[in-house]
């Protein structure tokens, strides 16, 4: 695999590095944040390790960016943050598993492998997903409806996602928050709200079937009606 390490200890990064290589992955080091968050969007690595603490753009930061953008690369945060709250707050932005410092090279080998395996087999599930006369093509990210070529946004992009892969389930607006933005924001905002206008003018204008619905005092639902 080509595997990406965004780590600022060298003593770290090197031990990585060495071991990875060793058992035939190629991989590339950065030791910041920003630079890491570069090679993350544009090389699309097989798998990347990210430490927390990073200069320029930590590593929560360069998560909860990646995954906004729709970068699905799977990543291990390798942290010496050991609380529940690091972990569970890592996790919600995107990350893929948990590994404390210090750690065993065996252990961080058989995670990488564990997380891309899973990734591999979620690539060879359905590449669209579709409703009515609505469909999400997951390898282009173009939308479309009744043939028509919809732009979103990346926010967007996500949320229709979301909304596709729970037809008919009503989600909460807390809900969308953790699967939409990967961690909670303040209950009382209305970025939800905003964004599902949004999209629901996109997707509905000028189509007499009406698919994503407000289920007043509860959140939100995609079923047609």
């Amino acid at each position: 695999m080509k595997i990406l390490i965004i780590e600022d200890d060298a003593h770290i990064a090197r031990y990585v590095a060495g071991g990875l290589r060793q058992e035939g992955h190629t991989v590339e080091v950065c030791d910041d944040g920003d630079a890491g968050f570069h090679e993350l969007v544009e090389s699309a690595p097989d798998c990347a390790i990210v430490d927390i603490n990073l200069p320029g753009r930590d590593g929560l930061s360069l998560i909860t960016e990646a995954r906004g953008r729709g970068v699905s690369t799977p990543i291990l945060v390798l942290s010496a943050r050991s609380s529940v709250d690091d972990r569970v707050d890592a996790l919600r932005r995107g990350a893929d598993d948990y590994l404390v410092k210090p750690f065993s090279l065996v252990e961080l080998s058989a995670r990488v492998d564990a997380i891309a395996r899973r990734a591999a087999r979620a690539d060879a599930g359905p590449r669209s997903l579709e409703y009515a006369d609505l469909v999400l093509d997951l390898d282009r990210r173009v939308a479309s409806r009744a043939g028509e070529i919809i732009e979103l946004r990346a926010k967007e992009y996500q949320l229709l996602e979301v909304f596709l892969r729970n037809v008919g389930r009503v989600l909460t607006r807390g809900s969308l928050l953790e699967r939409v933005w990967g961690y909670s924001f303040d209950p009382q905002t209305n970025v939800v709200d905003v964004l599902v206008h949004r999209l629901r003018k996109k997707i509905d204008a000028e189509h007499p079937a009406t698919l994503l619905h407000t289920v007043r005092g509860v959140g939100y639902v995609l079923e047609a009606r």
